[in-house]
């Protein structure tokens, strides 16, 4: 990669979020919440080149817009960061009464705030949810968001991820059984996308899936049954009652914190 660098350029890394970004998906018992995620895994590659290096991350699953805002914002900006990784609002879209405009003019002023610290501010499109029977319908949605955070980011100048464009994320492989967080591999590729998007040189290299296996009608029905049961009945639940999974989840790396590299 002729456009990379040999070490990192930055000394002390802040990811703010809900599950995408606390890394929901990538199982590891040794890391806290017993995740890991693709912030993990791009903050290690930037230890291993600088052991002053400093990581910090103030994700929790279910998060909102407001609530990243109102809680993670503030001690973010407090540790003087020089890169910020920041993902917010697709839980919202998933809500019946998400105000678009509103939503982007949050996230605006929350990205100016962190970018008058002096941070440079990574942050992601939403996936595209085409052809997910689940979440299909609210395609149109995800798009609109897009295309108004387009707008903020060339107009901030800030690093932008492109999951929308991202064509292997059509593939099964990418996804938990939960079919809402991305798996290890989901993360992983992640964390090179991340890493490439900022000039990075790193190892990392995609995990190998194979090609996909077929699934004959009864499978998938088996399968959507399970679904059904075991995730969309209790996310509905949470929502009829107004609790989230992460009413009892601590930040990972509240402080900014000197990694021990995984393998």
């Amino acid at each position: 990669m002729s456009d990379t660098v040999a070490t990192a350029p930055f000394k002390r890394f802040v990811a703010l979020g809900d599950s995408f970004v606390e890394g929901v998906g990538d199982v590891e018992a040794r890391c806290p919440n017993g995740v890991r995620g693709w912030a993990d895994r791009v903050a290690e590659v930037m230890a291993r080149a600088d052991p002053e290096f400093r990581y910090a991350n103030l994700a929790v699953r279910g998060r909102l817009m407001s609530s990243i805002v109102s809680e993670q914002v503030v001690p973010a900006v407090a540790m003087q960061p020089d890169l910020v990784a920041i993902s917010a609002g697709a839980g919202d879209l998933l809500r019946p009464a998400a105000d678009i405009d509103t939503l982007i003019e949050d996230y605006d002023a929350a990205i100016g705030r962190l970018q008058d610290s002096g941070a440079r501010v990574v942050t992601f499109t939403a996936h595209d949810t085409g052809g997910k029977s689940v979440f299909g319908a609210l395609r149109g949605r995800f798009a609109v968001y897009n295309e108004l955070l387009r707008e903020v980011v060339e107009r901030r100048n800030l690093t932008l991820v492109d999951f929308w464009r991202m064509r292997v994320f059509r593939e099964r492989a990418m996804w938990e059984f939960d079919r809402m967080h991305m798996s290890t591999a989901g993360h992983v590729y992640m964390a090179i996308e991340v890493l490439d998007a900022l000039g990075i040189e790193h190892d990392l290299v995609p995990v190998k899936v194979g090609p996909p296996q077929p699934i004959s009608p009864s499978e998938r029905r088996r399968d959507s049954r399970q679904w059904t049961v075991e995730h969309a009945m209790p996310w509905v639940g949470r929502r009829l009652r107004g609790v989230s999974t992460g009413d009892t989840i601590a930040p990972r790396y509240p402080e900014l914190t000197a990694l021990t590299p995984s393998t």
